[in-house]
């Protein structure tokens, strides 16, 4: 008897159990499709934040993303230096000209994970401007790449960008974060991994 009544209890709680794990399951995913939709809207409007800050000199321009890759020789050559392409955008001014693009670059080499920027390139070639999207790096150290680094980089025609941590004197250098090299060299490395898809849309820059 008292073997039957133990059965019977666990069963009861298996049972219980059971029903509290439905319902959790139930209950998170409840909860997770209602908070799909905001979250949505969130990244995308951060991501047209980003769009405008990297052609802020222009007040209605209009950004159309564009199925643009890099050829598997670009790829290749950015992926070693832990960087990669994402979304590309047309920046289209008034009256629907081309007026640069601004290209997701991800660097994967960065002190505390991935560094995401949006570097906007005029259709000459110019580095416009960068913004970040996102950065998770040592407070007071790389966090420090949005003061430090992005406003460096701010309307320079060159062909590629290098840090110095002797005092930048050229047109292509900038001063790199004191105490934070890793950050300093995944930023660059990314903003020069989209100067170069950049530089391969070539003719792109026509339409």
């Amino acid at each position: 008897m008292a073997e039957k009544k133990e059965v019977s209890v666990m069963l009861k709680e298996a049972l219980i159990l059971t029903i509290i794990t439905l319902l959790s399951g139930l209950l998170l995913g409840y909860v997770r499709e209602l908070t799909k939709e905001p979250i949505r809207v969130q990244q995308e409007l951060a991501v047209q934040n980003a769009c405008k800050a990297v052609f802020s000199q222009y007040e209605n321009v209009k950004f159309e993303q564009k199925q643009l890759t890099p050829s598997p020789y670009l790829e290749e050559e950015l992926a070693g230096n832990g960087v990669s392409i994402g979304k590309v955008f047309r920046a289209v001014g008034d009256a629907d000209e081309t007026l640069g693009y601004v290209i997701e670059t991800t660097s994967s080499e960065g002190y505390g994970g991935n560094i995401v920027l949006y570097v906007g390139v005029t259709r000459d070639l110019v580095l416009n401007d960068v913004s970040i999207l996102s950065i998770s790096e040592t407070p007071g150290l790389g966090m420090r790449a949005g003061e430090v680094l992005i406003p460096q980089m701010h309307e320079k025609a060159v062909d590629q960008i290098q840090y110095t941590k002797n005092g930048a004197t050229e047109e292509n250098e900038i001063d790199a974060i004191s105490g934070a090299t890793i950050t300093t060299k995944a930023v660059t490395n990314a903003v020069n991994g989209a100067l170069r898809m950049a530089q391969e849309l070539g003719g792109e820059y026509n339409e």
